[in-house]
């Protein structure tokens, strides 16, 4: 017979290998035969090696009194071995104590592993694989803590020491490391680590589901919710069909929380309950609280909750405290508070929110926030308005802190909807004391943060925006890409201007000053006779601040979701007339836009009180971005993000010596006529034919021109609005492309489709092509909100330029080449009523 000790750890090898594969069955199938050759034979110290492997492996498979008992078992075989030595012994003991500490960890017993980590982690005799994976999940506790320094201290050492191993524990080890370092603001380096894991998978061949389950954490905490639900399916899958269930309920855990940032509650409920199940099953009850809190949040927003909601969330949050879990007992806190704040237990919720905003300041950035609605929240129920604006100040603050550590205006966008809460119930407050002046300061404060910082732009940005030899296809938002060689799911491995490389560039940290809100009497003076109108929202209500030369007054008005009915049958109206099938459909279709128009008017302009040739500044709120302002009032019009930023575009004056620019794109009727037309107005332009109009040329002369023109196709992607188009001879250049390029001429014609259709996020935050290039410094656009008829637009163009070229304003010349239209033909309709003016030049 062969050697029974070398047969039996050649078993054990076979049986790794299979865990590594997660054919987890076979493994255990192995380590059962390994261990009846050792037992057989009387070797006690390899029967013990053998029985902490096969814990791993049910650990893993989800059969954790399994695996509690074999770790036990293996305890008692050491303790009895007349074989190996004492150094051998040392470290199976070692490796014993590191396991419990692992399943204490797991289990949500959070100060009970850390204090076992710290005991062990510096030890000699510890093995490689076991020292690597103290400090990994040391790292990863400190990090939940708010200890980012030390976390990402202890994550390069686990890097370093994981590096010996093989790609099976460095590429783990390294994708660690990068959530801690999203975690602690240092996006660029954690994305680049995330790629770097990603390779290693992919070149070693290893399974993917931590990868995604990892990578779906750090998008939703960036709140890129497509990327995040997209990665987190992917995670349950892999685990399910490698049948990983420890695994998978955790990733099922990762896909109900997405699921309710979402709103899709049904699924987050569903999700959430599943993956409880399991949980319980695995007697795991720091997570099983967690899914249930998942669970309850979404029925509190699907519905009424009562006192038995009310319990399981307030016993799920003093077991998470208990076990140090601050991040889940924080979170837990909160939603107790919300649970029994809508029971009508008022004293109840204050004790709860006091409690999550006491645990919050130790914490990371967005626990952190969450601790500061909590206060908000508390102060509002007890009636003091003033500790209540004091915490939306605060939370906001540090919301500002964590906007500015991120490399893009789409994150700092997203990154605003951590604050979305704290704006409404500020802005509440404001209401209540019924100034005008503190609830347009209000409002300001809390709109169009990402806009107002400027980003740096790369020194070949404008070479690399699109070689000619380079597709300019890009990865469908929310689609994750398996890891390749050529790119992974953390860059998408095409143009090289995408998403994600350009949130690889690394940032400069500064902590911002408080953000300076111009006073009603400075926008007044900057208006120059001109009438502000500044929508808001509460509760699912607008309302408008109206500030005119001798006065301001606040005005409430319709519901947004009425406002948001009557837009969706505009839109499907206008689309008819855009590309009419008959008369009879034409007629129809222009029955029902003049009705929706009409309607539209009553909701949110009439109530207004306004003189109807006033000129107009208009600061939409959420869905109202959609709507096509130049169609509802019979003045000039012009659109801005906020008071704020309409003021900066005001101080922009002329540039690149007063150059025009013209560009006709390809394959659009009417594009090229359009570009003849206007040299008859600009006769000193640079024109840019169709068949010449690549993206780098056409960019570097839009770059600095004091007026630029884009007669082309466009393409909307409302998921992901950096993602719209417009077409060009090489092909289609992004919203992103573009800004990420710095392409800013000081005024730009869009006579596009859809290019004026930029998209609102929460938080006030709104992206797209028109607030791109508001943010890069062009002080007026001119764009359409939705489809637009291809010949019948260049009438327009020509009288739209023919008053810029007179000196006009964008508002008061599309005003005016409006006035001219003859709005009896479907395409004149379209026009007149789909163009609106940004901006102050």
């Amino acid at each position: 017979m062969a050697d029974p000790e070398a047969l039996a750890w050649s078993l054990r090898a076979l049986a790794w290998a299979r865990r590594s594969a997660w054919d987890h069955a076979t493994a255990e199938r192995l380590l059962g035969e390994a261990l009846r050759v050792s037992r057989r034979h009387g070797l006690g110290m390899l029967e013990a090696h053998l029985l902490m492997t096969r814990q791993a492996v049910r650990q893993e498979m989800g059969r954790v009194t399994s695996a509690r008992r074999d770790l036990d078992a293996a305890l008692v075989a050491v303790e009895g071995a007349s074989d190996g030595t004492g150094g051998d012994r040392r470290g199976v003991l070692l490796h014993i104590r590191a396991q419990r500490a692992t399943f204490d960890h797991n289990a949500g017993l959070l100060d009970r592993a850390e204090s076992q980590y710290r005991g062990l982690v510096d030890l000699p005799g510890l093995t490689d694989t076991d020292r690597y994976k103290l400090l990994n999940n040391l790292a990863l506790i400190v990090a939940e803590r708010g200890g980012h320094t030390e976390a990402i201290r202890r994550s390069d050492q686990a890097v370093a020491v994981a590096g010996k191993l093989g790609p099976a524990a460095a590429a783990p080890a390294i994708q660690s490391r990068a959530w801690i370092a999203v975690q602690s603001g240092q996006l660029a380096r954690g994305l680049r680590d995330f790629e770097a894991a990603a390779q290693i998978y992919a070149d070693a061949g290893l399974p993917l589901g931590e990868y995604y389950a990892e990578y779906a954490d750090t998008m939703a905490d960036l709140r890129l919710l497509p990327e995040a639900r997209a990665a987190a399916v992917r995670a349950v899958d892999e685990f399910g069909a490698a049948n990983v269930p420890f695994m998978g309920a955790e990733a099922q855990l990762r896909l109900a929380q997405i699921c309710l940032l979402e709103g899709d509650l049904d699924t987050a409920r569903e999700t959430a309950d599943e993956a409880a199940t399991v949980l319980e099953r695995q007697r795991r009850t720091g997570w099983r609280d967690r899914a249930r809190l998942i669970g309850v949040e979404a029925q509190l927003s699907a519905g009424p909750v009562g006192a038995a909601e009310l319990d399981v969330v307030r016993r799920a949050a003093a077991r998470l405290e208990r076990a140090g879990s601050r991040t889940g007992a924080v979170h837990a806190h909160l939603v107790a508070g919300r649970v029994a704040a809508e029971s009508g237990r008022d004293s109840v919720a204050v004790r709860e929110f006091a409690r999550a905003s006491s645990l919050a300041p130790s914490g990371p950035v967005l626990v952190r926030i969450r601790g500061r609605v909590a206060e908000a929240l508390g102060a509002r129920i007890r009636g003091d308005s003033r500790a209540t604006m004091s915490a939306c100040r605060s939370g906001l603050r540090d919301l500002a802190v964590h906007r500015s550590s991120l490399p893009t205006m789409e994150l700092r966008a997203l990154a605003s909807g951590h604050g979305a809460e704290l704006g409404e119930i500020g802005l509440g407050v404001a209401l209540q004391g019924g100034s005008p002046a503190r609830v347009l300061a209000w409002m300001e404060r809390t709109r169009a943060a990402a806009l107002l910082t400027r980003l740096p732009v790369l020194d070949d940005d404008l070479g690399r925006l699109r070689p000619r030899d380079e597709p300019g296809g890009t990865a469908p938002a929310g689609e994750p890409r398996a890891p390749t060689r050529a790119g992974s799911l953390a860059t998408g491995g095409t143009a090289p201007l995408d998403r994600s490389s350009a949130w690889m560039v690394a940032v400069t940290v500064r902590r911002p000053g408080a953000r300076s809100v111009p006073t009603l009497g400075r926008i007044r003076e900057a208006l120059a006779g001109r009438v502000l109108v500044e929508y808001g929202r509460l509760d699912g209500r607008l309302v408008a601040v109206v500030v005119e030369p001798h006065g301001a007054r606040v005005v409430e008005l319709a519901h947004e979701l009425d406002v948001s009915a009557e837009l969706r049958s505009l839109f499907f109206a206008l689309r008819r007339l855009a590309n009419p099938h008959s008369p009879a459909t034409a007629a129809a279709a222009r029955a029902s836009a003049d009705i929706r128009v009409a309607r539209l008017r009553r909701m949110v302009v009439e109530p207004l009180a306004l003189n109807p040739t006033d000129e107009l500044v208009v600061v939409p709120v959420g869905r109202l971005h959609g709507i096509p302002w130049s169609a509802l009032h019979d003045g000039p019009l012009a659109l801005a993000p906020s008071a704020t930023f309409w003021m900066r575009t005001l101080e922009t004056g002329p540039t690149g010596g007063g150059r025009t620019v013209l560009v006709a794109g390809p394959g659009l009727a009417g594009a090229q006529e359009e570009v003849d037309a206007l040299r008859a107005v600009h006769p000193d332009a640079q024109v840019v034919a169709s068949q010449q109009s690549f993206a780098a040329p056409v960019a570097a002369l839009l770059a600095d021109a004091d007026l630029g023109h884009l007669a082309c196709h466009g393409s909307l992607r409302a998921d992901n609005p950096m993602f719209s188009s417009l077409e060009l001879a090489d092909g289609p250049v992004t919203v992103q492309e573009l800004h990420t390029a710095g392409v800013a001429p000081r005024r730009l014609v869009l006579a596009s489709c859809h290019a004026g259709a930029d998209v609102a996020y929460a938080g006030g935050e709104v992206l797209g092509f028109v607030s791109a290039m508001l943010a890069q410094g062009t002080a007026g656009v001119v764009a359409s909100v939705a489809a637009i008829p291809d010949v019948e637009a260049v009438d327009l163009m020509v009288a739209l330029h023919r008053g810029l070229a007179a000196g006009d304003t964008m508002a008061r010349a599309l005003h005016t080449a409006r006035g001219l239209i003859d709005r009896e033909t479907p395409g004149g309709y379209v026009n007149w009523c789909t163009f609106s003016a940004h901006g102050a030049a």
